[in-house]
């Protein structure tokens, strides 16, 4: 049975925060309850122990001098083969247990995947489909928001896995045959050479981590990267762009830095912060955001 099979056979899911506090998260997936590392979650206090009583699986984090992170599985027929299958309407991802703690999906992005397809769609008068730009683009989320509502779409990441993960994603969405390019690269150096191509763009996304490698060992250092590559991304934009959306979970890159980088003359800037509810009521904080919209957006 090969893994969407199995998402099928163990649960169509949906995602859902429970609790948070002391450093740790509790989610559900359909029926299945994963606590899991939360650095966002140090300063608050769990609202529900009682919830956390009955967990499913559980990632223990690397400790200096012992094992690296794994998960632990309380429960029969779950490991790290298993997928779920969930629909972040209009779009489907597929989550499952990696081994660094993560399950392909920032559920906080939830809001720019409607953000980017409410500002495609407003492009459809135009004479062509707008061309998206996608930078460190994960599992395809946002890539797949702006397919379905009738972009084209280059979707960069350096990570050959999550390239393969996000088409994955675009083969459940019904989307395997929508017009995006899938290339593994390195951001910076893309983005230089679209430049010299003298390439345009309407829109462009970008979610950089705090430090990574690129695919030729280059590393990635935001506080020092970021700056120039978001200059660099603002000379791809055509003459009439749709945006630039640029989110970061970064913490000390907060919504007023973010603001300051992609302020431009032309543009309405809106810093926002992403934050997920949990079953409690309470939000977790999952970063900050700005979105920069050409003033003459029709």
């Amino acid at each position: 049975m090969d893994s969407f099979q199995h998402a099928q056979t163990l649960l169509e899911s949906i995602y859902e925060l429970l609790d948070f506090g002391e450093g740790r998260k509790l989610e559900r997936l359909g029926e299945v309850l994963l606590e899991r590392p939360s650095p966002a979650a140090e300063r608050f206090a769990i609202r529900k122990p009682e919830l956390w009583k009955s967990v499913d699986a559980k990632f223990v984090p690397e400790r200096k001098g012992t094992e690296r992170g794994h998960w632990v599985f309380f429960r029969e027929n779950l490991s790290p083969e298993t997928v779920w299958l969930v629909s972040f309407p209009p779009i489907s991802l597929e989550m499952k247990c990696s081994p660094f703690g993560h399950l392909g999906v920032f559920p906080e992005q939830q809001i720019n995947w409607r953000r980017i397809a409410e500002l495609v769609s407003r492009a459809a008068k135009r004479e062509k489909p707008p061309a998206i730009l996608n930078l460190f683009a994960y599992t395809g989320g946002s890539t797949l928001a702006a397919a379905s509502a009738g972009a084209q779409v280059v979707h960069i990441d350096s990570a050959k896995n999550l390239l393969a993960r996000a088409r994955r994603n675009a083969e459940v969405s019904g989307l395997s045959e929508a017009p995006i390019r899938w290339i593994a690269e390195d951001a910076v150096r893309f983005v230089q050479r679209e430049i010299k191509r003298n390439r345009k763009y309407d829109g462009i996304i970008l979610d950089p981590p705090s430090y990574g490698h690129g695919t030729r060992g280059n590393v990635w250092q935001i506080d020092r990267d970021l700056p120039e590559l978001v200059e660099n991304c603002f000379d791809l934009l055509d003459e009439k762009p749709l945006f630039l959306l640029l989110t970061c979970h970064t913490p000390f890159f907060e919504e007023k830095n973010l603001a300051t980088l992609v302020r431009r003359k032309g543009f309405a800037t809106t810093p926002f912060t992403m934050e997920i509810t949990a079953s409690t009521g309470a939000k977790l904080p999952a970063g900050n955001g700005v979105v920069a919209i050409f003033d003459d957006l029709e």
